[in-house]
């Protein structure tokens, strides 16, 4: 027979193996970080694309996910180029080919009269870049930064 305090030990020590085992198998089912960038203005897209390569760099699991709306569509619409007259869509596609997402809002588009088919192709379009935004932090944990 085992005695009352052992017990109680050894019931102690298998709960905190357990907690241990759950908080690990969090970690295991969503390794990565997430990040959504906000971009509301043009000018700050060289910076954001930038900043996504940086970390990358640094954190090669991480997800990230870049969210335009209002005048902040403009870099992702075909032929779009920087005030260098640096063309967008290459670094677009390369942060696409490392698995970051970009998201126009559609609201944006109507509003100013955009044709759909001016969007780049690495682009999703979704109703609401503002909602979008919200969604990705309320939802599925993505940390926000605004460049």
């Amino acid at each position: 027979m085992v005695e009352p305090r052992l017990a109680r030990r050894m019931v102690f020590v298998l709960l905190m193996f357990g907690l241990a085992s759950v908080a690990c198998s969090d970690e295991a089912e969503d390794p990565w970080e997430k990040m959504v960038f906000h971009i509301d203005e043009t000018i700050n897209a060289r910076w954001a694309l930038m900043l996504a390569n940086s970390y990358l760099d640094d954190s090669p699991r991480a997800k990230i996910v870049i969210v335009a709306f209002g005048p902040g569509i403009d870099f992702l619409l075909e032929g779009a180029e920087d005030a260098r007259g640096n063309p967008y869509a290459v670094a677009v596609m390369e942060l696409a080919g490392k698995g970051v997402a970009f998201r126009v809002c559609a609201a944006t588009l109507d509003a100013r009269q955009i044709p759909r088919n001016r969007v780049v192709e690495d682009a999703i379009i979704v109703p609401s870049g503002l909602s979008e935004i919200a969604r990705l932090q309320i939802k599925e944990g993505f940390a926000y930064l605004k460049p």
